[in-house]
């Protein structure tokens, strides 16, 4: 009640429920959010131009993987269901936000186009050749691509002809000598270079043209006696998210073969055609691939931009990144008779990819192969890549005749039939070969080493938060451990016979596993903050993750921030949580970090009332990673690595005011780069001492 010639006293507004829908931003969304950052640096004039045109092919690869997965699941999910409301909702959104979002990313590519021009790398409309390099074109298409080319006919005796996932094609429309017309596919061959150089322009100056020009312009030769009315580009996107069916599987590598196969099969999720296209030729497409028409995307330009990756390999170097040679700590250049086994004996060793090298990792299983002492090896692997050197090891190692079993994770998405030839290669040499789990995902990433050591046994671990992938370990950000800790040895150990035998396993020593014991220890790890925080104590939370989208996780940092815990979180992409709502989130600020490297490391800092613990590993904050997937973190003991974790990596990433953008209640995302001085996390990393090893000293006298 109101005092009388007093103002009212205003009630303050209660705060929202913590499961309220309005607190949590759709994932799909928020994952289209991050292409946005992606093409921000694409469109950032301060990035090296062909670095912005690797950019901008990353966004179209990026794009076509959400088509292929997210969008799709959201189509299932709709036809699957009478009436789904919310998901109508969301494909509606989606798609105005991607058109929104390609409309821009053309309008950059014709920024980039005419830069690279201006740098002389120009890539010309076909109409625009003169007479000398149109002949020049003739001639790479009678001998060149002519051959690789098959034309399918559309016609009663005919059916219309499949068109692959991801494929560029000409549509064409043909008359005979009566007059009938006719439509006919010509698919643009991908295992020719996209864009075709031409004769040397002007000054030495490289001209290139579109694939799908040069064959356009010579499409008589495919059609003789036939008149060529038109022909437009289209490109299809497939549904590849395949439910494998492992509970009813006898052979997982048979069921996984099989899903792989189908997926080449599935329903149409998206086209893409030339803006110019006649609205006859796209009813032909629409009605044969049965598509909804909502999911075509007229674009003005070349189809598939994706394809300026070729463009990369330009030996341009004052239009890239300058060079980096990554750096390899002075504790792993062994003197005399250390190897990286006496190395861990001594102390535990953190490395920070790609700012030092991956090679150890490598050298450590290569070691492990050819040491006469070494029992056993073991190893988990999910994306590796090909030609892969962690392999050879384990074929050198059986070789030797060590212990070796592998996880081969077989449905690591669109790595599938690399890791099924994979499997195939180490088990014909006698690897015990293990394919995965039914119903989980092996993504943590483990290897152990057993050796013997006089009358002991002793394990050397590494434990990472990426592949073990030497080629995307110089392109993503992440992070290495090695370490000779019994506990820890005797947690893997635990960990392999879950994976590759029969165990309930319920607790470990030091490790946080999913679906085990993770998402139960970070629940305690967070509540004790929230615990410190109410006590007076200092409490804060520091988590560095690729994604962040489990609503428990979400309701449990809002409950942090309401007791008052500082909590900063790093999230590359998809990010559900909404910092800065009034009474729910005000002490979470959520960055985003976008450069030239891939931000992969997964990082989770507990202030712990002044009693820090780290935590790394492979998982994100996400339910298929707490649930669905065999995740790992491992806690990091080692003081000086802790406050390295601490001072030098995590610090460095939230005093970042380059590549940072901070993200706003309302879901997006703030870039200012005008703050003083400079602070580019991954730029700083970059720089490390030169250290010149003292076995290299020797050998140079």
């Amino acid at each position: 009640m109101s005092t009388p010639g007093r103002a009212p006293v205003l009630e303050p507004e209660p705060a929202p429920q913590l499961n309220d829908p309005s607190l949590y931003i759709d994932r799909e969304l928020s994952l289209l959010a991050f292409q946005r950052r992606v093409l921000e640096e694409a469109q950032d004039s301060e990035n090296p131009l062909l670095e912005r045109v690797k950019f901008l092919s990353i966004l179209f690869s990026n794009l076509d993987e959400f088509y292929m997965v997210r969008f799709a699941v959201l189509k299932q999910k709709v036809s699957t269901t009478v009436v789904d409301g919310i998901a109508n909702e969301q494909l509606e959104q989606i798609r105005a936000c991607v058109k929104d979002l390609v409309a821009d990313a053309y309008l950059t590519w014709r920024e980039i186009s005419a830069a690279l021009a201006g740098a002389g790398i120009e890539i010309r409309d076909y109409s625009l050749l003169n007479a000398r390099e149109r002949a020049a074109m003739d001639t790479y298409f009678r001998q060149v691509v002519y051959p690789v080319l098959t034309p399918l006919a559309f016609d009663p005796g005919r059916p219309f002809p499949h068109i692959s996932n991801l494929s560029l094609n000409l549509a064409v429309a043909v008359r005979d000598a009566k007059g009938v017309e006719r439509f006919a596919r010509v698919k643009v061959p991908d295992t020719l270079p996209q864009l075709v150089p031409v004769e040397q322009g002007s000054g030495g100056r490289p001209v290139m043209v579109w694939l799908e020009q040069v064959i356009t312009e010579n499409l008589q030769m495919l059609f003789p006696g036939l008149d060529i009315i038109e022909a437009y580009p289209f490109r299809v996107t497939r549904d590849a998210e395949v439910e494998i069916q492992e509970l009813e599987s006898d052979d997982l590598l048979e069921t996984i073969e099989e899903a792989v196969w189908q997926r080449r099969f599935r329903a149409v999720v998206r086209l893409q055609v030339s803006s110019e296209i006649p609205e006859h030729i796209l009813e032909t497409l629409i009605a044969n691939l049965e598509l909804d028409r909502r999911d075509v995307y007229h674009v003005d330009g070349p189809l598939d931009l994706g394809r300026l990756r070729q463009l990369l390999s330009l030996e341009r170097a004052d239009l890239k990144d300058a060079p980096f040679l990554p750096h390899t700590p002075p504790e792993l250049n062994p003197k005399g008779e250390d190897d990286i086994f006496a190395v861990l004996r001594r102390e535990d060793l953190l490395l920070h990819h790609p700012y030092e090298s991956f090679q150890p990792v490598v050298e450590f299983l290569r070691r492990a192969a050819v040491d006469p002492d070494v029992l056993a090896i073991k190893i988990t692997l999910y994306r590796v890549g090909r030609n892969s050197p962690v392999v050879e090891s384990l074929l050198s190692a059986i070789e030797n005749g060590k212990q070796v079993a592998v996880l081969v994770e077989l449905k690591a998405r669109f790595d599938e039939e690399s890791n099924i030839e994979w499997a195939r290669a180490l088990e014909a040499a006698g690897v015990h070969v293990v394919y995965g789990l039914v119903g989980l995902k092996v993504h943590s990433k483990v290897a152990l080493v057993v050796r013997r050591e006089g009358e002991t046994i002793r394990r050397y671990v590494h434990l990472g938060t990426g592949n073990y992938n030497p080629t995307t370990a110089r392109l993503y950000t992440d992070l290495s451990f090695f370490t000779a800790d019994e506990q820890i040895g005797a947690d893997v150990t635990d960990l392999f016979n879950y994976v590759t035998g029969y165990s309930a396993k319920g607790d470990f020593h030091k490790l946080l596993v999913a679906p085990i014991n993770m998402r139960s220890g970070l629940e305690e790890l967070i509540q004790r903050e929230i615990a410190h925080a109410e006590h007076g104590r200092e409490a804060r939370l520091i988590f560095k993750v690729n994604s962040l989208e489990d609503p428990g996780m979400i309701r449990l940092l809002y409950q942090a921030s309401q007791a008052g815990v500082k909590v900063d979180l790093l999230v590359r992409g998809i990010c559900s949580l909404r910092p800065g709502v009034p009474g729910v989130s005000e002490n979470i600020r959520v960055t985003s970090i976008v450069g030239r490297f891939l931000e992969h490391s997964r990082i989770y800092y507990f202030q712990n009332g002044g009693r820090e613990q780290v935590y790394l590993g492979s998982a994100d904050l996400m339910g298929r990673n707490l649930n669905h997937r065999v995740e790992l973190l491992f806690p990091i003991e080692n003081k000086r690595l802790l406050r390295r974790v601490r001072d030098e990596i995590l610090a460095t990433y939230l005093e970042d005011n380059r590549n940072a953008r901070h993200m706003q209640s309302d879901g997006n995302f703030v870039w200012d780069k005008s703050a003083e001085p400079a602070i580019d996390s991954q730029a700083r990393f970059l720089v490390v001492p030169a250290v010149v090893p003292e076995v290299h000293k020797k050998k140079s006298k």
